[in-house]
């Protein structure tokens, strides 16, 4: 294996975007950030309505990665055991004994599609995989695959029947990632893709899969002082008690980011830098990764919602207050 690179980086991800765009139509600034995610180690959650491409996209990127792929369909009937795995009694050769059975989790990238239908007992049983890439059933603990990716999706429209993810779930996703509809231009041309003979073959990207087991690496890239004190003072900013929180967290805000939205955000910054052709972050860097990395760490009040008031918007107050005077 080449050494790797700020150049290898860069290429590794533009193949990659390029076997994506093969079979996913526009969405590039979700497939960017998705890459970012998964170079820079992190969970990715993706919401948007259904048909816009979500699965995939995950299922693209396993290909294109040449990583394991499992997918689970969360339903409120969904147990624990379902997705880990379990312990089951098995006669071999007059001899009974216990036997683990793994289950998806057990792969390289996991699809949790639509996650938040399942029930809260169902869903904390990601935890312990997505933060210490393990899992633990019985007595015995095991180590999942490296690398370890979970890439959920869910809807925004449909809530009946579902279950909010709770603050500590929600927490271990590096990026949240809003899908948009298509444009009129994009959607003739899933037409036109839909209409060919054969679905278009996705190639092994080696040089990109390269990218992802070398974080050491990108952890490499410098950051300015003036830099880290800015992506400090995003989080701090995002809570409604510190005193440099600007007026509309205070107004529209019950809690603000965990210390993980400060590692995604340098992280995230890091990995957004080498793929702008810099060896070190700009504070555009920090400003073009805060939304995904902030929107799913802060707790809306209801005057939030009675007045329209998004996570975005409070992600934006938070960077313009934030930043270097």
């Amino acid at each position: 294996m080449a050494e790797l690179t700020a150049e290898r980086v860069v290429e590794g991800v533009r193949a990659l975007e390029e076997q994506v765009a093969r079979a996913v139509v526009g969405q590039r600034e979700v497939v960017r950030q998705t890459v970012i995610a998964l170079v820079a180690g992190g969970h990715v959650l993706l919401e948007g309505v259904p048909g816009l491409g979500k699965t995939l996209l995950v299922r693209t990127l396993a290909d294109a990665l040449g990583l394991r792929f499992n997918r689970v369909q969360f339903t409120p009937d969904l147990m624990p055991a379902d997705i880990t795995g379990t312990n089951l009694l098995v006669d071999e050769g007059g001899s009974r004994s216990f036997k683990f059975m793994p289950g998806p989790v057990f792969a390289n990238l996991l699809l949790a599609d639509e996650i938040n239908r399942a029930t809260p007992k169902t869903q904390s049983s990601l935890l312990e995989a997505m933060q210490e890439r393990q899992v633990t059933v019985g007595d015995a603990t095991r180590k999942l695959p490296a690398p370890f990716f979970v890439l959920a999706t869910q809807n925004p429209v449909e809530q009946e029947g579902t279950y909010p993810l709770p603050e500590a779930q929600l927490d271990r996703f590096f990026f949240k990632i809003l899908v948009p509809f298509p444009t009129a231009d994009e959607l003739t041309k899933i037409l036109d893709l839909t209409l060919q003979p054969a679905w278009p073959k996705i190639e092994h990207v080696p040089e990109a899969a390269e990218v992802l087991g070398s974080p050491a690496f990108i952890r490499s890239v410098p950051v300015a002082s003036h830099l880290k004190e800015m992506a400090v003072n995003m989080v701090l900013s995002s809570h409604p008690d510190q005193g440099g929180a600007p007026d509309m967290v205070r107004q529209y805000v019950r809690f603000g980011c965990s210390p993980r939205a400060l590692q995604a955000l340098v992280l995230a910054a890091q990995v957004r830098a080498l793929l702008e052709g810099r060896f070190n972050v700009a504070q555009e860097d920090l400003e073009a990764v805060a939304r995904p990395a902030m929107r799913h760490r802060i707790g809306l009040n209801f005057e939030a919602q009675a007045d329209g008031v998004a996570a975005d918007h409070v992600v934006d107050a938070i960077v313009k207050a934030a930043a270097p005077k």
